[in-house]
């Protein structure tokens, strides 16, 4: 299949090209910053961001994509599910 966007360079304003399954851990840093998270099911999201702030965000809703550069997603405090990291 063609892709005329090939030679383009990828920005943050421009759409993910690849993602990964998130399990949220307070240790482990993700294998990637992303660019946003996807949340399949609703709840609260412990996350470190990339400038190192570390932050929770309440009330999730399921489905919501969320423009986060974010380097890790902490178990503790984390009820929503379904992530997935897209870069």
């Amino acid at each position: 299949m063609p892709d005329r966007f090939q030679s383009h360079a990828p920005s943050l304003t421009g759409p993910a090209s690849t993602g990964f399954p998130i399990t949220p851990d307070d240790a482990l840093a993700l294998p990637e910053t992303t660019r946003a998270l996807y949340v399949g099911s609703g709840g609260s999201l412990a996350v470190e961001m990339a400038s190192g702030a570390t932050l929770t965000f309440e009330g999730v809703a399921d489905g919501m994509l969320l423009p986060l550069r974010v380097s890790r997603v902490r178990a503790s405090g984390t009820t929503a599910g379904g992530l997935i990291g897209l870069v």
